[in-house]
């Protein structure tokens, strides 16, 4: 059996990106080369998430943002072995990504899941959820887009729901423990299939601008 061929960084370079600093706006249409709708999640983790939504919905372009080199390049390996062309990883702080690179209502949607809640005193500024990224999000969804969010831990469910009430006009259109995934392809990412398991709570919820 002939063994696979590594993939080198050439290989998975189109699906990375890396705007410099002070490039200015992304235009998604010149990313993508299309002019699809735009979703964005922010923490993909090893990439589920993207992987599951972009087979699924080719109409549709995802950008992933992750602070972890290891895991873009983990993700971005996912990705080009399936040839996907909707997808783009940037490597960056989601709460400055957002801010700097990302157009007033430019997408579709904005996907949270699962982000640390980071609790000791000492952390809590690594948070991604703060007042500014909330308002963030509102400004680059268009109108009618849509900010998911989901945890496991019941607290920072409130922490993030709190700051969404209290910080945007986005409209609450769900915000419950959900139900069951009915199959694997259900599981949004890692950590959610890893808590199904152990039978937690998952808590989620939907904002609509």
């Amino acid at each position: 059996m002939t063994r696979a061929r590594r993939l080198s960084l050439d290989d998975l370079a189109p699906y990375l990106l890396e705007p410099a600093a002070g490039s200015g706006l992304l235009s998604w249409d010149r990313v993508f080369g299309n002019d699809h709708p735009v979703e964005i999640e922010v923490g993909f983790g090893k990439g589920l998430f993207l992987l599951n939504s972009a087979q699924a919905r080719p109409a549709v372009n995802f950008v992933g943002i992750e602070i972890a080199r290891k895991y873009q390049l983990f993700t971005a390996t996912r990705i080009a072995k399936r040839r996907l062309q909707n997808v783009r990883l940037a490597r960056a702080d989601a709460r400055e990504f957002l801010r700097d690179f990302i157009a007033d209502g430019s997408c579709q949607a904005v996907h949270v899941y699962f982000p640390d809640p980071w609790w000791k005193k000492r952390h809590l500024k690594r948070r991604v959820f703060t007042p500014e990224f909330a308002v963030q999000c509102e400004r680059i969804l268009r109108s009618d887009g849509l900010l998911y969010i989901a945890t496991d831990v019941e607290e920072y469910f409130h922490v993030m729901t709190g700051l969404v009430t209290a910080n945007t006009k986005l409209r609450n259109l769900t915000g419950a423990a959900a139900a069951g995934a009915a199959n694997d392809v259900d599981y949004r990412t890692n950590f959610e299939r890893k808590f199904r398991i152990e039978g937690r709570p998952i808590y989620q919820a939907a904002y609509e601008k």
